[in-house]
């Protein structure tokens, strides 16, 4: 044990004493001016990336994000095909789309992040996902029944869990500090177009009558051959530091026990206790990480459930999932650009941007939800007005609240231990996956006594959207300006001191996780028994 920790204590030190220079060159007003000779020097010392290297990188990670998302989003537009093809319920549909793959992305995402930053292998964790998830997504297009195809999204949540985990903290380690902003937005523009091909594809697909599952089977096929170019291409980049000093993982006061036989066991454990402990001591994570899932909360209502309720509001407009999918895909990827062109301008204030843009973007954008929830009923029953009025304010929706999600992973990725980040940042999108994952499942519940044909199903469903997307969006902001000044104080060092950490703190996040899983597994097990029930 001495002998392991003599060897890792250097790294340890030289990891601090770089911590200035990492604060100066991405924190700084000029941050975008030549480099010092300290940076210089710095930079020597890793891996030499040229522009085209780190491009196709970032590209090959996009397509792995794209497809991910491509997939999720599918379902949604087929909607009542797949009711209808595997003769499913709403709560079977809110299932599918709901805590059955979120439980998985939010359990499996934490232990395989862990073992990636670990062995550091997370390329080789990336490509082997890519791969596994890929499968899974083919053999739902070769689903019959429920239980078939309920399995099959589990496991592509197995598969899928860690990517975004991975690809932010690859990507920060690839891009110098001073561009991460933007080159975090890039790979985000993945969510906005795999939700827009989607709509291309649905589109095309119902004018020839191709059924559903074809879209699945090709995009199985695609994931295959791209886990293998990820593989083939990307290299494990060096570790950048991070922002703000990490909890030594030979601390003492963190590693509790006595001499142990196996020295990667006993390593293994201390760099698990001092992630946990430093993620626990700042004062911005859990309040960062729960108004992102307030914030994707509402996203996900109105990925998974607004496309077939504008549908069944315009049944004679054969273009609206087309139009639908390029508003997405093209004002939501100009959006998630700009954002991270905005926070990358704004020198010393960069810090604090992704919050107030996420903020005020999302209550801005509250209002145009609405508009386009009514949108028929504002055009007096005119779908031709009416569909003007859902583009435009579809529009506006989407250019105010997807500035954020570039830069809003860009700052975690910079405050997280550099070592670890993978390993926090799972458990960062774990949290948000288990709040946004309740969305579906929570209006599943709240549809299960309608006919999705129904008149009342859609009025039903156009009360929720109205509701549930602004409050999510306005909770998200609140939250966010109450933390402008805990991020503050965690840049500058303020966190809770190691081995300070009160009991009230300790029960407080105790309390929090038990609740969370308790109604985590109640709202689980109460929608699979109405569905056996049901089916």
């Amino acid at each position: 044990m001495e002998a392991h920790e003599e060897k890792t204590m250097p790294d340890e030190h030289a990891y601090s004493e770089k911590l200035a220079v990492a604060n100066t060159d991405f924190f700084s007003a000029d941050a975008t001016s030549p480099p010092t000779h300290q940076h210089v020097h710095h930079a020597s010392k890793r891996p030499v990336l040229n522009v085209v290297y780190v491009s196709l990188s970032v590209f090959i990670l996009f397509l792995n994000y794209f497809l991910a998302q491509y997939d999720k989003f599918v379902l949604s537009y087929f909607q009542n095909e797949v009711i209808n093809s595997l003769n499913l319920t709403s709560t079977d549909y809110g299932v599918l789309s709901g805590y059955a793959t979120g439980i998985a992305y939010a359990l499996l995402a934490i232990p395989v992040a862990f073992v990636a930053d670990y062995a550091d292998a997370r390329v080789w964790v990336l490509s082997v996902a890519a791969l596994w998830w890929s499968l899974c997504v083919l053999f739902q297009g070769l689903s019959h029944n429920f239980w078939q195809i309920l399995l099959a999204r589990v496991g592509m949540g197995v598969g899928q869990a860690p990517v975004e985990a991975l690809s932010i903290s690859i990507i920060s380690d690839l891009v110098e500090p001073r561009w991460l902003f933007l080159s975090e937005s890039l790979f985000y523009v993945g969510v906005y177009l795999g939700e827009a091909v989607s709509g291309q594809i649905a589109t095309a697909f119902d004018a020839t009558g191709t059924p559903w599952n074809k879209a699945m089977i090709a995009i199985g096929i695609a994931g295959i051959v791209l886990a293998v170019l990820t593989r083939v291409v990307l290299r494990e980049p060096t570790r950048r530091v991070s922002v703000m000093a990490p909890v030594q993982s030979s601390d003492p006061s963190i590693f509790v026990g006595g001499s142990q036989s196996n020295r990667k066991v006993a390593h293994a454990k201390r760099q698990f206790l001092a992630s946990v402990s430093q993620i626990v001591r700042m004062r911005s994570f859990w309040i960062l990480a729960l108004s992102s899932g307030a914030r994707q909360f509402s996203g996900n209502v109105f990925g998974w459930y607004m496309p077939g309720y504008l549908t069944s509001r315009y049944p004679s407009q054969p273009d609206l999932l087309s139009n639908y999918g390029i508003i997405v895909g093209a004002v939501g990827s100009v959006a998630v650009v700009l954002g991270g062109v905005i926070c990358t301008s704004t020198g010393k204030y960069r810090t604090t941007m992704p919050l107030y843009i996420t903020a005020i973007g999302g209550m801005i954008s509250a209002a145009f939800v609405v508009v386009v929830v009514f949108s028929l009923d504002l055009a007096g029953g005119n779908e031709a007005r009416g569909v003007q009025i859902l583009y435009g304010g579809m529009s506006a929706a989407y250019i105010t609240a997807e500035l954020w999600l570039g830069a809003y992973a860009s700052l975690l990725a910079m405050l997280l231990p550099a070592r670890t980040k993978t390993f926090c940042l799972a458990i960062y999108t774990s949290t948000i996956i288990l709040i946004y994952s309740s969305a579906p499942q929570i209006i599943g519940l709240a549809l299960e006594n309608y006919d999705v044909n129904s008149e009342a199903y859609i009025e039903k469903t156009r009360d929720i959207l109205a509701i549930l997307i602004p409050v999510g969006y306005w909770v998200a902001g609140l939250g966010l300006f109450f933390c402008v000044s805990r991020v503050k104080a965690d840049i500058a060092g303020d966190v809770v001191e190691v081995g300070h950490v009160t009991r009230l703190r300790k029960g407080a996040f105790i309390g929090f996780w038990l609740a969370f899983g308790a109604l985590t597994i109640a709202l689980f097990v109460t929608s699979l028994v109405i569905a056996s029930l049901v089916g």
